[in-house]
């Protein structure tokens, strides 16, 4: 059921806060038919909180929120659909989390640099996420070894760009409506 060279059932679109993880996410949910989920709703609102105070989150913040997301994952795939969440699954251990051994989940790695990202925080209005915290994300990202058979995009792009980029290297189909 779980081998290597399985169409995904998920999509997790990862990077640190303002690499666009949201925005190339819901475009690939529609371009592909999929599901769509954001990680952020997976928050218990202690970590919110935490965040908007400032605060980044520590590992033992980050554990419950992650299960909660693997837990979606399995019960998305178990009922053979699909979906593509947001979700910054910044270390290694976090992804292997949301894994949980599967070989039907693939990340997309959203790689851009801290500038490009540090500007685009600038402009963002409304988010729990303080362009403060910046720094700490990227400090903590460890960005997807080839073992984890990652896709790599560049957010330097056009949404639509990306989003072409993502579904040539995924080898996904679109489900019928």
């Amino acid at each position: 059921m779980n081998r290597p060279d399985k169409s995904p059932c998920a999509l997790i679109v990862m990077g640190v806060s303002g690499s666009g993880k949201s925005t190339i996410a819901t475009a690939l949910a529609e371009r592909l038919s999929w599901a769509f989920e954001d990680g952020d709703r997976f928050h218990p609102a202690s970590n919110v909180a935490k965040m908007r105070a400032g605060h980044p989150l520590t590992d033992e913040d980050r554990w419950p929120w992650l299960e909660a997301i693997a837990d979606e994952i399995g019960r998305v795939c178990e009922a053979s659909g699909h979906v593509v969440i947001a979700c910054s699954a910044l270390k290694r251990v976090y992804r292997d989390v949301l894994l949980r051994g599967r070989h039907d989940v693939r990340f997309v790695f959203l790689d851009g640099s801290q500038t490009l990202i540090a500007d685009r925080l600038a402009r963002r209005k409304g988010h729990f996420m303080p362009p403060g915290l910046l720094d700490s994300q990227f400090r903590t990202l460890e960005p997807p070894q080839a073992d984890e058979r990652p896709i790599t995009v560049s957010i330097d792009a056009p949404v639509e760009t990306i989003v072409n980029n993502i579904v040539a290297q995924a080898q996904v189909r679109t489900q019928s409506p």
